[in-house]
């Protein structure tokens, strides 16, 4: 099969690549959808992603496509199936398994991080990270499935009432997901902070009240503050603007040797809550479901479409092309 497979840090090449025939309990994914995602690009550039990533690996953790062949014991799905795959693969034993906290895992595998993904023209994985989608579902929005999970996972983590003042800070990808989870609570107010022009009038659309530039975003004060960017001076910001008896969420993803300055008598002083976020234990059928019936938008989210031939390229100019949101269609 072709496959954009990862050679080193920042070397991906278009190959014809090899894919292994599945086990009793795995099934072949001809693969019709697959996101890009943040963590792709820290992979790329040399950073782990949910586990350790050894090249060469063929990368994509958002994936949906077609059931083309099933092993012998599997019931569910069938071939032909439409499918939207949760990446995460869980042992089932350790000690973070055996007390519903899966996602911590001490041997966690995921597709695409770990074991090959959906960056090639077809994927093995197992059947249980298989799940049917609707047929009025689309490829793209169902490899989306799995961001909206993950943020699920966080929006989860906090709690927010009609009186809740919330800042986002990242109005990417990510931020508009939390955006619109967010606005489904009606909460008091909603204020954004990003950078970026062209994003304002999509962050108004999904439901900001405010959009502010983070140069102006020092004297903010919320009690929810979710946190999507993952740079030192975004988290620092995070915890600077939450109100007394404060949430802060921090979900965007740092590189690892990222560091941040906080004062902890700010912290003890107005009594704040931190929370992290890791990965989207058990939300996809939630997040299909979501998507499904249109309370989250995330077609009109995707700002990039590529081939896989395209797709070293694209990762080489992420930056530079000011990518929003990207698929690899076939």
């Amino acid at each position: 099969m072709k496959a954009a497979v990862l050679q080193a840090t920042k070397q991906i090449e278009v190959l014809d690549w090899n894919y292994r025939s599945p086990s009793p309990k795995e099934v072949i994914v001809k693969v019709k959808s697959c996101g890009i995602c943040g963590t792709d690009q820290h992979i790329y550039h040399g950073h782990p992603g949910s586990a350790e990533v050894h090249p060469p690996i063929v990368l994509g953790h958002e994936l949906a496509g077609e059931v083309v062949e099933v092993g012998a014991e599997v019931s569910t799905p069938q071939k032909g199936d439409r499918v939207s795959i949760d990446p995460n693969i869980y042992c089932g034993t350790c000690e973070y398994c055996r007390s519903n906290r899966a996602h911590l895992c001490n041997h966690l595998q995921a597709v695409g991080v770990t074991r090959d993904g959906g960056m090639g023209e077809y994927c093995v994985v197992p059947n249980t990270n298989c799940y049917k989608i609707p047929d009025h579902m689309t490829f793209e929005e169902a490899a989306l499935v799995e961001p909206l999970g993950c943020v699920l996972h966080g929006f989860k983590k906090v709690l927010l009432s009609p009186l809740s003042k919330v800042l986002i800070i990242g109005g990417g990808f990510i931020g508009q997901l939390f955006l619109q989870l967010v606005k489904q609570q009606n909460v008091d107010s909603i204020i954004v902070s990003e950078p970026a022009e062209n994003k304002r009038e999509l962050l108004y659309q999904l439901g900001a009240d405010e959009v502010v530039h983070p140069m102006n975003a020092s004297n903010l004060e919320a009690d929810v503050v979710i946190e999507c960017v993952g740079r030192a001076d975004s988290m620092e910001l995070a915890v600077k603007s939450a109100a007394k008896g404060g949430q802060v969420l921090l979900f965007g993803v740092a590189a690892p040797e990222t560091a941040i300055s906080v004062s902890p008598f700010e912290i003890f002083s107005k009594e704040l809550t931190i929370k992290g976020s890791f990965v989207n234990p058990y939300t996809h059928e939630e997040a299909i479901s979501l998507i499904s019936k249109k309370v989250v938008d995330v077609g009109s989210l995707i700002s990039h479409r590529f081939t896989i031939d395209e797709l070293p390229e694209a990762m080489a100019d992420f930056p530079k092309l000011k990518v929003s949101k990207a698929v690899i269609n076939q």
